[in-house]
């Protein structure tokens, strides 16, 4: 008889389960929360964007395409593993944007596909809004001063030197970045091509040793505070200080040199001993280069030949001799 009671109770209880379950309060919420997910609909922007991500775009853009993309698989920026990169979050569409209509499959005839965001100097997008996606990765210590520089304020975009989508961005390589920056520097391209020059079109030099492209709070978007301190970078034995100093060589080394190329060696502005009449009087020299009584008219002085200046005062930036005040030892 025990035995009998127990089973109708626990047989009661089975039963009345479900009624307590769907009564409880939890249970309610859960079950409105489900509800409303089913019978929600998804925003029109997330039904912008595509299920299928990359696959999407490379039904069209493949190598045949008048744009390819295959290309980006070999960048950093194609690595899904690594989640700062687009392929980590939305793929394609997390730097052109959600895809939209331009995904569509069949057009009409004469129907144009719907734009999407691109990018480069022939965009419809303005430059702000194509860097803006960019910064908004990149803006890390070395592009903070981008707001404002010299490239800002011509409109440069990112994609105007930058190629996302090639393994190899031209401009990220020391031999090869030059040419990018000749597109607009041409007056540097023509500098760099005379007898006396930085070694940069023979690819042992890149233009960003010396310059930070992205922003700088120096002239000339210089990599360090000043010309000098950028010039002692790779000229470090100029640097001093020097028992006897030449006043030109710590205020600043273009009163004599200029940087990027220079008909006269070694990058000198003028050739000597012109240049060096600019701030020293000729008077108690053998010969007066400047006039017709020296170089190049009359009987001109063998000391002024050839080094000119130089082949006296050898130490021309500074000296440590004791007896170096003339800058001859």
């Amino acid at each position: 008889m025990k035995t009998k009671n127990k089973r109708s109770l626990f047989t009661a209880g089975l039963l009345l389960l479900p009624v307590f379950l769907l009564s409880s309060p939890g249970f309610a919420q859960k079950s409105e929360a489900a509800s409303d997910k089913s019978d929600a609909k998804p925003t029109p922007s997330a039904r912008e964007y595509s299920e299928r991500g990359a696959d999407t775009c490379l039904k069209c853009h493949d190598e045949d395409s008048a744009f390819p993309v295959y290309s980006i698989f070999k960048t950093k920026h194609a690595v899904a593993a690594d989640r700062r990169t687009p392929f980590a979050q939305r793929q394609c569409e997390a730097c052109h944007g959600p895809i939209g209509e331009h995904g569509k499959m069949m057009l009409r005839g004469g129907e144009k596909r719907a734009p999407i965001i691109n990018f480069g100097p022939k965009s419809a997008m303005s430059f702000e809004k194509q860097n803006a996606i960019c910064l908004g990765c990149h803006a890390t210590d070395g592009r903070v001063t981008w707001k404002g520089s010299s490239h800002d304020q011509v409109d440069v975009t990112c994609a105007s030197c930058h190629k996302i989508h090639a393994p190899r961005d031209r401009v990220l390589t020391k031999k090869e970045q030059p040419e990018v920056c000749y597109q607009c520097h041409k007056q540097q391209r023509a500098d760099f091509y005379k007898p006396s020059v930085h070694p940069v079109r023979f690819g042992v030099m890149a233009c960003s040793q010396c310059h930070n492209t992205h922003g700088a709070v120096t002239a000339s978007l210089l990599a360090r505070p000043t010309l000098n301190q950028t010039c002692y970078g790779c000229h470090p034995e100029k640097r001093g200080p020097f028992l006897w100093e030449h006043a030109p060589v710590p205020e600043d080394c273009s009163l004599c040199h200029t940087p990027h190329g220079s008909i006269h060696r070694p990058l000198l502005i003028k050739r000597p001993p012109w240049l060096c009449q600019q701030c020293h009087s000729q008077a108690g020299h053998p010969s007066v280069a400047s006039t017709p009584s020296g170089l190049p008219g009359g009987t001109p002085s063998s000391l002024l030949l050839s080094g000119a200046c130089t082949n006296c005062h050898s130490q021309v930036h500074g000296s440590n001799h004791p007896s170096g005040y003339k800058f001859m030892r």
